[in-house]
Formats: C-alpha cells, structure tokens, sequence
C-alpha cells in the first residue's frame, strides 16, 4: 500500500529525466573521489567497490529512481534483484525498497493523465473514485474505482511520459550501471539490457497486458483455487486498464492461517509455476508479493483463493527451455552428474570450457538446490537453510572469479520466478509434499500435450 508515500510528481521528457540521471551518477563519482582522498590521506589504497559501494550512494540511488519511476526504476529493481547475493547486505536491504511500492504521483497530475484518457468531465461515469492509489509500481498506480452502473473496478493508470522515455531511460541506466562495484564483476550488460527493454516496452502495453491476462485466465479455466480480474473495455485504454476489483488481503496474510491452509496454497502456487513453464509456455515473471493475494473462503477446500494480478511481465520462453529443464531434472533426480553437466551447458549456466574449478562450484550449488527433491517427502520451506547455502556458494564463486558468466536473459527472468516462489513459501512457513509435487512422467506429458495443434 502506499499510505507512507508522500506523492511526487513524475518526471517527464527525456532531458529531464536525463539529466536526473546524470545528475545522480556525477553526484555518486564526486562523492567516491572524495572517500578515496580521504582514503589516501590515512595511507589506505582506495578500492573502487568501496569508493562508489556506499549506504550512502545507494540510498540516493534507490530514492532518485523511486522518484523517477518508469523504466529507471524497473532497472534498479532488476540490479536489486539479480545483484543481490553479491551486493553487501547494507545496501541489499536499502535498495531493496524499490520492491516496494512508488511514490504515487500527485493529484493533479493524475487529473491530467485521466483527462487525456477519458476525456474532461470524467467523473461524472462514477459514483466514486478513490483518488489516494491503493498501489503505486514501476509503470503506473492502481485506483479503486465504483461506476455509475455499480461496477466495482481497479483502474491502472499509467505514469505519463513512461513510454516514451523508455529507451532513453534504458540508456542512461545502462552508463549508470557502469559505476565500478555496483555490478558484479564481468556481468554481461547488452542482453540484459536487451532483455529489460523488452519487456519494459511490453509492460507499457496496456492492451497487450489485457490480452495476456485473458489468456492466463483461459489456462486457468475451471480451476476454482484461482482467481484474476476481468478487463474492463469501457474504461481501457493505451494509458489506463481497467478490471474488476477482487476484495482480497496481502498474500503474506496467510502465515498466520492454520498450517493446512498454508500447505494448500503453496502447493497450488508451486504447482502454478510448474505449469506456466512446461504447460502453458506462459509466466508471469514479476515475483512481487503484491502480484498475489488472499480470498478467504470457509466454504472452499482450501479455505480460500489464490488471487492473481499483474500480467504486465508475463511472456512465454525459447522452446529449447522447458525440455532442457526436464532433462537437467530427470538428471537431477538420478544422481547422474555427467548428465547434469551436460543439461547446464545446454541451458546456459556455463560453457564446455568453462574452467574445471568454476564449473565444480556451480554444480556443488545445483547438487544443493536439488537434494531436497533427491531426498523427496515433505519440505518444510520456512526452515531450510538450503538458500543461505546457495547464496554463501554465490559469494564463492563471485569472490574467486574475474569474470561473472550469466545465462541467457531469458532464464535469469526464470530464475526470478522461482526465487520469488521461495521466499514466498518459505514467509508462509509452508510444507510441500515434493513427491506429489514434480512427477517427471506428468512434467513429459505436459510438453507432448503442449506440443499437440
């Protein structure tokens, strides 16, 4: 929610947002020139990690970005998200924040955002219209909404100028990344870029977001333990999407529900990923907490519905991926580490001829990840201490190594699901039975079902 947020209006035009940007990466170098004089002056050797790595540099990063919203702060989200084993915890924790939610932008310039939409006079289709956003992202701000004919809507609204500016903000991060310690070492920037712009411009397209969600729905068909909002055309817009309003609570609510229920929901969350990779070819790659929510329902078997929002970032993968990704678990689950090897090569995770050493420790982090699936039976996901070990490997091989290798984009987007699914569960202390969970002859059949016309 956006309650502590004080509203700030959106900055707009390249230049302005440019210059913002180069503002902050010169503020951040005069700053790290300064630490490394002082550095001298005591007889220390300035390291350049800890001249521009600062509390304080990433503070004023995460609240510019915040701020500036759009495709500037998508980008720091993605540096929060995918640097965030390598970064100190001081600063993880700091830049974290832009995970939450935006600073909402100010009334008057919603008006103008929805006099463009809807035309002037545009209250007059609602009996009321919560003008204070019930949540405030990256690309836009959502609204509560009831029309004259009794219609309970959220109404996106999206940030003015955000589409425009994308590929200038894309840009101007892209240098600003550059700043020596803020990346892990060798990360290579192009394809992530690549990537980012991408699905930036694919989450700016309201009506494609629109479509997406009812193609998820229509995967979802007849399954009661979910729930997504239906667009709403009337109100629809390249600027504004519309749905109905789902009455629900946070997702992270459920951690003090009854242990069964906790169980259900996650075994049906995982279950859902499971499918969007090998069923449906479709996943929402946003692993925000927000982006799920809390129906409860004594009546219904699981005590309640799972809530789904937010199709924005929902894309489908390459079709060499989900066979690659059986093939690594079917190796996996046999203990045949030539096998995995192999399937890693292929997936991306290093090359042939990767150094021996490097490759030894990469696989020692995926012997961790899969052992509890090895082991099978019931995973109690809240006292694992299975992501610690990952991360202590992570830090391993960023310490020893001069040059970082990154999978394709596409799996890092992956990658982001599932570790978003595990900080889930494990909030909710939930416990999935693995054995009922990944079957490797139902995961087969999805993608021979899949392949089918």
């Amino acid at each position: 929610m956006t309650d502590d947020r004080t509203p700030r209006a959106v900055p707009q035009g390249r230049l302005t947002r440019m210059l913002r940007l180069g503002g902050l990466a010169g503020g951040i170098g005069g700053r790290a020139l300064a630490t490394g004089a002082r550095q001298l002056a005591t007889g220390q050797r300035p390291r350049a990690h800890d001249m521009f790595v600062t509390p304080g540099n990433a503070a004023r990063l995460a609240g510019q970005l915040a701020q500036m919203r759009g495709a500037a702060m998508k980008m720091g989200q993605l540096i929060s998200m995918e640097a965030g084993d390598f970064l100190p915890p001081e600063l993880t924790q700091i830049m974290a924040r832009l995970r939450a939610d935006a600073d909402p932008m100010p009334p008057k310039q919603l008006q103008r955002v929805l006099d463009a939409a809807w035309g002037e006079g545009w209250l007059r289709h609602f009996q009321r219209f919560q003008v204070r956003p019930i949540a405030a992202a990256s690309i836009g701000q959502v609204h509560r909404a009831l029309t004259r004919d009794g219609r309970d809507l959220a109404i996106k609204v999206q940030y003015p100028g955000v589409r425009a500016s994308i590929d200038s903000d894309i840009d101007n991060m892209a240098l600003l990344m550059r700043i020596p310690g803020l990346l892990p070492p060798g990360v290579d920037l192009p394809p992530l870029i690549a990537e980012a712009r991408a699905q930036l411009h694919a989450e700016a397209d309201y009506a494609r977001e629109a479509e997406q969600m009812r193609l998820y729905a229509a995967n979802l068909a007849g399954r009661d333990e979910f729930l997504l909002p239906v667009p709403d055309d009337q109100f629809s817009t390249p600027d504004v999407l519309a749905m109905d309003f789902i009455d629900s609570r946070p997702i992270e609510t459920l951690a003090d529900a009854p242990q069964p229920v906790r169980d259900r929901a996650a075994t049906h969350l995982a279950q859902l990923v499971i499918e969007e990779l090998f069923r449906f070819d479709l996943m929402q790659t946003d692993p925000n907490f927000a982006n799920y929510r809390w129906q409860p329902d004594d009546a219904h078997p699981a005590g309640g519905r799972i809530v789904l929002l937010d199709f924005g970032a929902t894309r489908g993968f390459s079709a060499p991926v989900a066979p690659r990704y059986l093939a690594l678990l079917r190796a996996a689950l046999a203990g045949d580490r030539e096998a995995i090897r192999q399937a890693a090569i292929a997936i991306g995770y290093f090359r042939a001829d990767t150094d021996p050493a490097h490759q030894d420790m990469l696989m020692a982090m995926m012997d961790l990840a899969f052992a509890p699936l090895r082991a099978g039976g019931v995973m109690d996901m809240g006292s694992s201490d299975i992501p610690r070990q990952v991360a202590d490997l992570a830090m391993q091989v960023a310490s020893t190594r001069a040059r970082a290798e990154m999978p394709p984009p596409e799996i890092l987007f992956l990658h982001r699901k599932i570790g978003g699914l595990y900080l889930l569960l494990a909030r909710l202390r939930a416990r999935v039975d693995l054995d009922a969970l990944i079957p490797p002859d139902a995961l087969d059949e999805m993608l021979r079902a899949r392949a089918q016309p």
